[in-house]
């Protein structure tokens, strides 16, 4: 893979690109508000949204105009819902597998996840990722009994505002490529969703930071992953 080739030859320059970032970049915090609830009416629907900073609502003010907010709002008037948040800024797939190993067994219909970009940052090859991802899929399956897990591609991290090039143009070229081999195996899998929204995506649409969403992203994602639900749910799956 070229990106590879690429750290390689320019390693060290990466790792200064990366320093000062940490350094320049706002740090943001989760969003405020409530992680878990009941609501809505019709079908019960019981929802377990599990992953990183994106999960937890970083760039936006309170959960309620961040993921959870804006996918639960999606859902209500259609669905009775009990869901729950389990994410934390930083986390990888492996840190979210650790984590839910210490969970209690409880059943949700729907599981979904944001994770990749702390992957992609960290220095995973593909393939470890990829073992990653279907290790955590394995364990949610047998964990909470779900009949439907839903991902969402790694965003386009090469039109992050906060990235300096040639940091983004190595970055986003490992992020299509873990997002190829996650695409070709979740095609495999009939209980498995990956999610596409990286064509909306704006860099002005992003948080003050330039690296997560902004509450516009927020909204169409939370109402395009709604979208994904509804459609198995209502096909009588």
């Amino acid at each position: 893979m070229i990106h590879y080739l690429a750290l390689v030859l320019m390693g060290p320059v990466f790792v200064v690109q990366g320093f000062y970032v940490r350094k320049v970049t706002p740090k943001l915090e989760e969003a405020t508000g409530e992680r878990s609830g009941r609501c809505g009416q019709g079908k019960l629907l019981r929802l377990l949204l599990i992953g990183d900073s994106a999960a937890a609502g970083v760039g936006a003010s309170n959960q309620s105009k961040a993921l959870s907010g804006n996918l639960v709002s999606a859902l209500s008037g259609k669905f009775q819902l009990e869901w729950q948040l389990l994410a934390k800024s930083g986390y990888t797939t492996k840190d979210t597998y650790d984590m839910l190993r210490h969970q209690p067994k409880e059943q949700y219909d729907v599981v979904i996840i944001s994770l990749g970009v702390n992957d992609v940052i960290k220095t995973f090859t593909t393939k470890d990722w990829l073992k990653h991802q279907i290790a955590l899929v394995v364990f949610i399956r047998e964990h909470f009994s779900c009949r439907q897990i839903v991902l969402t591609k790694i965003p386009p991290m090469e039109r992050f505002p906060a990235l300096p090039p040639p940091l983004r143009w190595y970055l986003g070229r490992k992020a299509r490529d873990f997002n190829q081999h996650l695409s070709l195996w979740t095609a495999t899998q009939d209980d498995c969703e990956l999610l596409d929204i990286n064509h909306r995506l704006r860099p002005e649409q992003m948080a003050v930071d330039g690296f997560h969403p902004g509450p516009g992203i927020y909204q169409f994602w939370g109402q395009s992953i709604a979208q994904v639900i509804k459609t198995r749910w209502h096909s009588g799956d």
